[in-house]
């Protein structure tokens, strides 16, 4: 299995991929926030590593006081560093929970989120259960949830695949920015126009092959 505390050095170099992508996330996220009507916000990060994703984005946001943010991480390592951004941005509604993000039950205390963030995930798992997961998403989000995913682009159609299951479980196809870096990295965003799935628990989502 990949370490992952050691995959977030990427982050370290600004021309990296992993850079790249976070970018994009990082704006398509503050573009949801900015998006969302008056009042309290969730925010859902599964595997969300550092919370890179996240926390920099809220630190600078002015929907940040109105925002309760999850980040569901199974790495202790990474968890205590998103503790330790968490402490340092001052921002009081942001939780790094470490629990196995591939099983519902992690996420009974924050569900339904009105973003939820799917990254560095879609690459890693089989395609088997990158459907499930697509198709399943719903039961974690209340209507009119985002949810921000990203997944390489180097095989063309399962990110055609991706888009088709997500829009056959009642999300609305938002765009997605294929960016031209050496991982092929792409971002996509969708919206929940159906109603979403009752939450299931003690359902697997996905099982990481690397």
């Amino acid at each position: 299995m990949r370490d992952y505390r050691a995959w977030h050095n990427d982050y370290d170099d600004p021309q990296s991929s992993l850079s790249q992508r976070l970018a994009v996330v990082q704006r398509r996220l503050g573009e949801r926030l900015s998006a969302m009507p008056p009042g309290p916000i969730q925010i859902i990060s599964m595997c969300a590593g550092q919370g890179r994703d996240v926390i920099p984005v809220l630190q600078q946001h002015l929907r940040a006081p109105d925002t309760r943010a999850a980040l569901l991480e199974i790495d202790p390592r990474n968890v205590a560093l998103a503790r330790r951004a968490i402490a340092a941005s001052g921002l009081t509604g942001v939780t790094a929970i470490e629990t196995d993000a591939s099983i519902s039950d992690a996420y009974a205390a924050w569900v339904p989120a009105d973003i939820v963030l799917a990254c560095g995930i879609f690459g890693n798992i089989s395609d088997a259960d990158l459907e499930r997961t697509v198709r399943s998403l719903s039961m974690l989000c209340r209507q009119g949830a985002a949810v921000i995913w990203t997944r390489h682009w180097k095989q063309p159609e399962m990110i055609v695949a991706i888009r088709h299951w997500f829009q056959e479980s009642g999300f609305l196809d938002l765009g997605f920015d294929p960016l031209d870096n050496e991982r092929k990295m792409g971002i996509g965003v969708v919206s929940l126009t159906g109603a979403p799935l009752p939450f299931k628990p003690g359902l697997r989502f996905f099982t990481f092959l690397r």
